[in-house]
């Protein structure tokens, strides 16, 4: 109880013991203030019941019969002990399972909360990172439009394919078809083309079965975009990326494996990666999975699996 409803409580038991006058109203509110807190009390002792351990419960009523032998109080210890055990054995395993069911029921609504939560945050990433690769685009196509007007009309039709893409899985709740997202990044990948001119070759497998298939939106594309800036940009002689997706009997699995520069395994993941295992464990569990393998003969292999069927997790 609350220490002001003790003290109201308090006083007005006061009042009637003290023959100070009393009303049937202010008897009728002791006698429901006194039922309720015998209520509060039961229920919280029966929610303790259903949730200790019989062996935590066992020394427990053994500590409860030893006091009640040294006090003179055996009756009262051997009351509690039957209560105890008699309400554990009835009803303790259904009230057990009843806070659990609640406990699980809360634990859902809050993972809902944590993935509406982090898409937002996401899409709020992803609305501050379209505009930096839009003005850097659109100021290339301005300069190219003097001195090679058919490589800026190239560069502008890549554009609007890219925005095409990118659009609806920009705005998906959670992901997208994997046909789209190949789209997206062959779109992206076609602009990066026109600026790094021979730097840069791709290449992109994906089998005809996996075209409809559910794919976390924005993840390929995040992929895509750190092979380019710390694998391929940066090297003087750039190199090659490839896409492939492939299916398995676990789920799908797609790679960005490029021959850059590499991936340094003790600098962190950085924030896209990052993002992408918190979206992966809130949307799947332990379900997904994030690797990155770094070959012998340089770049970076970088794969996101995933179920074929989301589960709720």
């Amino acid at each position: 109880m609350k220490p002001v409803f003790q003290n109201e409580l308090f006083h007005k038991i006061k009042s009637i013991t003290m023959n100070k006058p009393a009303n049937h109203k202010d008897v009728w509110e002791v006698i429901n203030d006194l039922w309720r807190t015998a209520k509060h009390l039961w229920w919280g002792f029966f929610d303790w019941l259903a949730e200790v351990s019989w062996r935590n419960l066992t020394i427990l009523c053994g500590a409860v019969l030893f006091a009640g032998v040294i006090l003179h109080y055996q009756t009262l210890a051997l009351l509690f002990v039957l209560i105890s055990v008699t309400t554990k054995s009835v009803a303790g395993g259904k009230r057990s399972a009843e806070m659990a069911a609640e406990r699980a029921t809360t634990r859902a609504n809050v993972e809902a909360l944590e993935r509406s939560l982090l898409e937002a945050r996401m899409a709020a990433l992803q609305a501050q990172i379209e505009p930096h690769f839009l003005f850097n685009t659109l100021a290339l196509i301005g300069q190219l439009i003097e001195t090679d007007p058919a490589q800026a009309s190239k560069i502008h039709t890549s554009l609007i394919q890219y925005l095409r893409a990118a659009l609806p899985q920009m705005r998906a709740a959670t992901g997208s078809r994997l046909g789209q997202q190949f789209d997206l990044s062959r779109a992206y990948l076609n602009i990066m083309q026109a600026r790094m001119r021979d730097r840069l070759s791709v290449s992109f497998d994906l089998p005809v079965e996996l075209t409809h298939a559910e794919f976390p939106s924005m993840m390929l594309q995040t992929l895509v975009e750190n092979a380019i800036k710390h694998g391929i940009e940066p090297k003087p002689e750039g190199g090659h990326i490839a896409i492939v997706a492939a299916s398995s009997d676990d789920g799908i699995t797609v790679t960005v494996a490029d021959n850059g520069l590499g991936f340094n395994l003790h600098a962190g993941d950085g924030v896209g990666l990052s993002n992408i295992r918190e979206r992966l464990k809130v949307l799947y569990g332990g379900n997904a999975l994030l690797s990155i393998e770094t070959p012998l003969t340089g770049g970076a292999h970088v794969s996101i699996r995933v179920p074929k069927h989301k589960e709720k997790v």
